[in-house]
């Protein structure tokens, strides 16, 4: 499959955005890049139920690079709570596998774009309302986090993101300071991604209707375009963050959320 140019520089540009955002917000990316790869995989001719999954499982896979880039940058400032990750994390990594190997191979395209609106919309709600919580409340112990991290896991495997759109209002709930939530989530990218690339790739071994340089559901062209900008921009991204004003950083995350929310419900509906 030949990739047209102006399709080349439009992955290009999504990456360099993607990799930004994945810094500043700590969301690895994949809130920007399913709908936009949607869009460009439905226009390279694929069925929009395989253009779905193709974009989630093509999202993930990048965060693979750009979390690295973007937690690099956000340890050097002292900012990840990794503490916090190494109890997540294990939650984290059997979520993605039941999410990604099992109910992702399962749901129709168009349900699993249904339920990235959904779950995103109501993820930017949260943000955007700013409910502080009780000056008490702290993150749970190892099993809370377990079973945290678990559902973090799995969700995100549904929807091809980093999980930094529950991770990071979970922590700020568990009165985890805003710019250390956005940095552990960075951190969090990593094994979210690792286990779910692999159960995509298990998952979509032998699925019908996938397109040439396709592993499982990753679509190669695409990953190796979107990390080619993303790594660069990821720093800058993190920087940015650090420099923003805590309530700033809130509006935007729920703004970006909202808008993309609204195009993966729409792209649902036509299909359903």
């Amino acid at each position: 499959m030949l990739l047209d140019p102006l399709v080349i520089v439009g992955l290009l540009l999504l990456g360099c955005g993607a990799g930004f955002m994945a810094g500043l917000l700590g969301v690895g990316g994949g809130m920007i890049m399913v709908p936009f790869l949607t869009a460009f995989m439905s226009g390279q001719g694929m069925e929009a139920g395989i253009a779905v999954k193709m974009a989630i499982a093509t999202s993930m896979a990048t965060i693979m690079f750009t979390s690295l880039s973007s937690v690099r940058a956000h340890h050097r400032r002292g900012a990840v709570r990794w503490d916090i990750v190494r109890k997540l994390a294990p939650g984290i990594v059997i979520g993605s596998l039941v999410g990604s190997m099992g109910i992702f191979a399962f749901l129709r395209g168009t349900w699993l774009a249904l339920f990235f609106g959904v779950f995103v919309a109501f993820s930017a709600t949260q943000m955007l309302l700013g409910k502080k919580p009780k000056a008490s409340r702290q993150m749970p112990g190892t099993v809370g986090q377990l079973a945290a991290g678990g559902g973090i896991g799995m969700i995100s495997g549904l929807v091809g993101a980093g999980g930094g759109f529950l991770s990071v209002p979970f922590m700020t709930w568990c009165n985890v300071a805003m710019h250390n939530a956005v940095a552990t989530s960075a951190a969090l990218g990593f094994p979210i991604a690792i286990s779910n690339v692999l159960g995509y790739v298990i998952g979509g071994i032998g699925a019908e209707g996938l397109p040439e340089w396709s592993l499982g559901y990753v679509w190669l062209p695409a990953l190796g375009i979107i990390v080619l900008a993303s790594v660069m921009t990821a720093p800058l991204g993190a920087k940015a963050a650090h420099g923003l004003p805590v309530s700033k950083l809130k509006r935007i995350f729920a703004m970006v959320l909202y808008a993309l929310a609204a195009y993966m419900l729409w792209k649902g509906l036509q299909g359903s």
